[in-house]
């Protein structure tokens, strides 16, 4: 897990989470409430505002915190433009805090937003539920406890010259194409694991791990 320089929390119920380090918090919209439930004293809110309520709005802006509206006739998640808001502060390490429950099609598109060319920059990880997500450009070392389970999932087309070291089943060079079952359900060996992929892009799921300690 990395210690982030920006932490963005999106709307919706999870798991109480123990967030490394103390970056700047950024909420979208309803995230303002998660991130109180877990202590985070927010820097910046953004969104249509349409999930917050308004005590809890107004609490933030007394306390300063500065807020960024937009309308709700808009051509973007709450939360893509809470990502485009770290990366105009010059995050390179951003830790995203998501719910897993809620809409299928949120879930979806907010997993598949991680992976999106112009966060490229950024080196990310996300907070889904129980789940650590940590986003696979170029190589990443992975954290974990033997046996934990990690799935390597291609997004945005094809992961080419995907290697791994640590884990039971070793890809070597190997190729994922969008859709594939291959990297599913693979397996520490120890405590670490790294991934690397020569082109393209990989989300590495690692499921019930946010109940640990992270790391």
């Amino acid at each position: 897990m990395i210690e982030p320089d920006v932490v963005v929390v999106a709307s919706g119920p999870g798991p109480a989470v123990a967030v490394p380090g103390r970056g700047t918090v950024i909420a979208a919209d309803g995230g303002l409430e998660r991130a109180g439930e877990l202590g985070l004293e927010v820097d910046v809110v953004v969104g249509d505002l349409d999930s917050v309520s308004s005590a809890a709005l107004a609490r933030a802006e007394t306390a300063g915190t500065r807020i960024v509206r937009h309308p709700v006739a808009k051509d973007a998640t709450d939360l893509e433009l809470a990502l485009d808001e770290a990366a105009a502060l010059g995050a390179r390490r951003v830790l995203v805090i998501a719910s897993a429950g809620g809409r299928l099609d949120h879930l979806a598109a907010s997993l598949l937003l991680l992976g999106a060319e112009r966060y490229a920059a950024l080196e990310l990880d996300a907070l889904v539920g129980d789940a650590v997500v940590a986003v696979v450009r170029g190589e990443r070392t992975l954290r974990g406890d033997p046996g934990d389970l990690v799935t390597l999932l291609p997004l945005g087309g094809v992961a080419k010259g995907v290697t791994t070291s640590g884990l039971e089943y070793p890809l070597a060079g190997e190729t994922l194409s969008s859709g594939t079952t291959r990297g599913v359900s693979n397996v520490f060996l120890a405590g670490e694991a790294h991934v690397s992929v020569e082109s393209g892009v990989l989300l590495a799921i690692r499921p019930g791990a946010a109940q640990g300690s992270l790391r």
